[in-house]
């Protein structure tokens, strides 16, 4: 009997390497968790039915001798990365019966380490959620209290690793969709610097936004994922080789900036700043030293990032037209069948966001809105470059709350929009950021899980991974 609970890429690596089970029984003991919990907790939209196959594959290179570190780690997928062969569909009625005719790198990269990609999990529709309750497939529950939310929008990838239905699992991360789910479901969430992994092969909202993220169960996991799957694509112009990059990491003496202000916002948790207070005493009880700042841009991060996403996201949607694939609904003109497809195909949250998207780049607004937020996300970026001349790392609480109530802010979509207050300046600013467990509150007898969040300077991802294992001690 495999012992999930406990299990690390690392113990499954050791324990594959040894013999002391197969990658086959790996699998299969994935798949009855799978099969015992799926259903309370629609994580996953679809188990591929390949696994076995995939597993005994990954045996053959394990007895080879030619296994890397992924090699049988069964891994779970965010239903908006592409695997060829494979249906996709961004958890939207619109890409009804899509199947991906490619794949992108961080895929090509897993699939040829023999990783066993075990399926398919349940999202905010086209990553427009922060609770995962968008889906056209309903909603996917919180591991710890399925009466709460896991997130969004990578919810039902964060849950598949939190409830052990998978022992990591890929998200994509726009304005804190890895990292905020991954603090609700009591993982390891990690939004690398934008272009270190590659946007080919991801189904785009926010394309100057988006990028692959990482969800596990440590910080150690985090980075053997991440290394498996970054690199320089040349199908992917925004890509970039960090290795290649000569930026130097600093290891001694490191210096953590907290910026109070920005904390002392309303509506911020009370239990979640103590949790937060805690957390820094950790790091400085580790040797770390701690600094107020002040970054006096960083709260407008929200409003620009909504701004810039809804006009990216209007863009990149207007191809789902039921025309060139997916959804299509009949009517009396091509302009009807456009119109009924996308109304039936869509829904409500991505119909608000698609029309909020329009609105900022139509011609009476696009200087008022859309430039003046592409002109404030400089000011921020600056703002964070200046702010790492005099610090290595800036913390922050990951979320504002603990999960919270399925249906609780649905009907208040600005309420849901703060749940991002803390994640989306390191999207606007381009910068890494990981989320890292860092204890439980208690609510109506259940232990909810809360996260601590740091930051880096752009490029400094190895930076985060270092003081995220100090942290876990």
């Amino acid at each position: 009997m495999i012992d999930l609970s406990t299990l690390t890429i690392k113990k499954a690596h050791d324990a594959l390497l040894k013999g002391e089970y197969s990658a086959v029984e790996l699998a299969e003991s994935y798949l009855a968790e799978i099969e015992k919990k799926n259903k309370e907790l629609n994580a996953y939209l679809e188990v591929f039915d390949d696994v076995r196959e995939q597993a005994k594959r990954a045996d053959v290179l394990i007895k080879a001798g030619k296994a890397s570190m992924m090699t049988g780690i069964p891994i779970a997928l965010k239903d908006n990365i592409l695997v060829k062969g494979k249906r996709v569909g961004a958890s939207s009625k619109i890409l009804t019966g899509y199947v991906a005719p490619y794949e992108g790198l961080a895929i090509g990269n897993l699939r040829e380490a023999g990783v066993v990609l075990l399926g398919r999990t349940n999202m905010d529709e086209f990553a427009m959620g922060s609770s995962t309750e968008t889906s056209a497939f309903g909603p996917t529950r919180n591991p710890f209290d399925p009466s709460r939310v896991p997130g969004g929008s990578s919810g039902g990838a964060a849950t598949a690793v939190g409830a052990g239905l998978a022992l990591a699992a890929l998200g994509t991360d726009t304005g804190g969709s890895v990292r905020q789910p991954a603090a609700f479901c009591n993982t390891v969430g990690f939004k690398p610097t934008y272009g270190t992994i590659s946007r080919n092969g991801i189904i785009a909202m926010g394309s100057s936004l988006d990028i692959i993220g990482p969800i596990t169960k440590t910080v150690e996991d985090n980075e053997i994922l991440f290394n498996a799957i970054a690199g320089r694509d040349p199908m992917d112009s925004t890509s970039i080789d960090l290795g290649a990059s000569n930026l130097k990491l600093k290891t001694s003496n490191l210096v953590v900036g907290v910026p109070r202000s920005f904390l002392e916002m309303k509506g911020i948790d009370a239990d979640v700043l103590a949790n937060f207070n805690e957390s820094i005493k950790k790091l400085q009880a580790r040797g770390y030293t701690i600094k107020d700042i002040e970054l006096p841009t960083i709260p407008y991060s929200l409003a620009v990032y909504y701004i810039i996403m809804f006009a990216e996201l209007s863009t990149n949607l207007s191809r789902f037209d039921g025309v060139k694939y997916g959804f299509h609904k009949d009517a009396d003109s091509l302009l009807h069948d456009y119109m009924e497809t996308r109304a039936e195909g869509f829904g409500r949250e991505a119909k608000r966001r698609l029309l909020l998207g329009a609105y900022v780049l139509s011609s009476g607004y696009y200087d008022a809105y859309y430039r003046k937020a592409i002109s404030v996300r400089t000011l921020i970026e600056r703002e964070f470059a200046e702010a790492f001349k005099s610090v290595d790392l800036i913390a922050t609480p990951t979320t504002p709350t603990p999960a919270f109530k399925i249906g609780e802010k649905t009907k208040d979509p600005l309420s849901m929009y703060l749940a991002d207050i803390f994640t989306v300046p390191a999207n606007i600013g381009a910068i890494p950021a990981l989320s890292i467990p860092s204890g439980f509150v208690e609510r109506e007898g259940k232990r909810l899980p809360l996260g601590f969040q740091l930051m880096a300077g752009y490029g400094q991802d190895q930076l985060l991974f270092d003081a995220g294992k100090t942290f876990e001690g």
